[in-house]
């Protein structure tokens, strides 16, 4: 188990109220979240109807919230208790400094310190990796520390996401700037380091090379230009060695980034429809894409929303082998609503299908070859290996 402090959903997220790293609205409200550009530029990407009208939960999320604030009370509590009894299993309700927060993230930015944290089966918390560059690298920080405590608070035996939101300082809204201090353990060596937050930006796209020349392109979420990172990474690839795309704890992101990275590997055409309120509409990639590379993709539980309508799209067009377990099942899209007082509301208001006409909210997608739960999410080797002997057999086939 492990995490990093970046790229964090928001608190409310993981208290639970939702999962949102996912079409976070971005479908419908691209001016807000800049995930779609202009109309004239996306004729290919989307076949957009006229706008649909709000669904009426956002009015009556609105309503309470309006009521509330008439009366004193509230009214961000009072949509939240409207979201609750709307049923909506995705919906949320976020202060405008989270909201702001959800964007940043999703524009590849976030306030931290540089450190990639796991909890190890005794249940203390080490750190895993240290961004370069970074105020936690500067301090001379390194894996493999061990991380006793985050200002006072000690965090052995602490789920990773709550070690990950001290770290952050979400408690305070805490900007770049400010200061934590860390309790650190390396051998016999106990110690305390203040760092300072800093803006940072993160790396959603990674390659690594195996042995044979396969490129293991890993996309940890769709972020602004997280396709042309991969765009990227296949024009530095051996022109004769296979692919893997690793979407393993993919949550998600912005939709036109995943509509790119599928733009990369197939040569225009379908991949995914979606409806808003009840209006059908398309999504559809860019053509000249790299469509004879052998290509191989690995899910897991984590895999959710945009990385599983990428992953959808590739399965159904035959273009790639799906290799792990079954995705986690997000298919939904959601909506904003800016409410009184400035907290912003977020309501589903469709679903999307992908091109075979596969719904994957509450099913998931299932992949072709089945390495085990518990080996995709470990993110062990088992599923590489996999893909490493499926890429073979595809290029003697090619």
């Amino acid at each position: 188990m492990s995490g990093r402090d970046l790229f964090c959903q928001p608190r409310r997220i993981r208290r639970g109220a939702a999962l949102t790293l996912v079409f976070a609205g971005v479908l419908v409200t691209g001016a807000a979240t800049g995930s779609f550009p202009e109309p004239d530029a996306t004729a290919r990407r989307a076949a957009v109807g006229p706008p649909a009208p709000r669904a009426t939960r956002h009015e009556d999320v609105q309503k309470a919230a309006a009521e509330a604030m008439a009366d004193g009370k509230s009214p961000m509590e009072a949509a939240e208790r409207a979201v609750s009894r709307s049923g909506d299993r995705w919906g949320a309700v976020y202060t405008e400094g989270e909201y702001q927060e959800f964007q940043e993230a999703l524009d590849g930015r976030y306030t931290g310190v540089g450190l990639w944290a796991g909890r190890t089966r005794d249940g203390r918390i080490e750190v895993t990796g240290v961004r370069s560059g970074s105020p936690a690298a500067e301090a001379g920080i390194r894996r493999g520390d061990r991380l006793r405590s985050v200002d006072g608070t000690e965090v052995d035996g602490r789920p990773v996401t709550e070690v990950v939101s001290l770290l952050r300082g979400d408690a305070d809204d805490a900007a770049a700037g400010t200061t934590v201090t860390l309790g650190l353990q390396r051998g016999t060596r106990a110690w305390s380091e203040k760092l300072r937050r800093a803006s940072l930006s993160t790396d959603s796209v990674t390659e690594r090379r195996l042995a044979g020349g396969v490129s293991v392109i890993k996309i940890a979420a769709f972020t602004k230009g997280s396709g042309d990172a991969v765009r990227a990474v296949l024009r530095q690839a051996p022109a004769d060695a296979g692919i893997v795309l690793d979407l393993r704890g993919n949550s998600g992101g912005l939709v036109t980034e995943a509509v790119e990275t599928a733009s990369a590997f197939l040569d225009g055409g379908l991949v995914a429809t979606y409806d808003v309120d009840g209006a059908p509409r398309s999504l559809h990639a860019d053509p000249g894409g790299d469509t004879s590379r052998p290509l191989v993709v690995l899910v897991d539980g984590g895999t959710m929303s945009a990385a599983e309508m990428l992953t959808g799209a590739l399965q159904d067009r035959g273009r790639a082998v799906v290799i792990g377990s079954r995705t986690f099942g997000k298919g939904s899209i959601q909506m904003p609503t800016t409410l009184p007082g400035g907290s912003v509301a977020e309501l589903t208001v469709g679903h999307y299908r992908t091109p075979s006409g596969h719904s994957v909210d509450g099913r998931g997608i299932t992949p072709d070859l089945d390495v085990g739960q518990a080996e995709g999410q470990t993110g062990g080797q088992a599923a590489v290996q996999r893909a490493e002997t499926v890429l073979s057999g595809l290029g003697d086939a090619d």
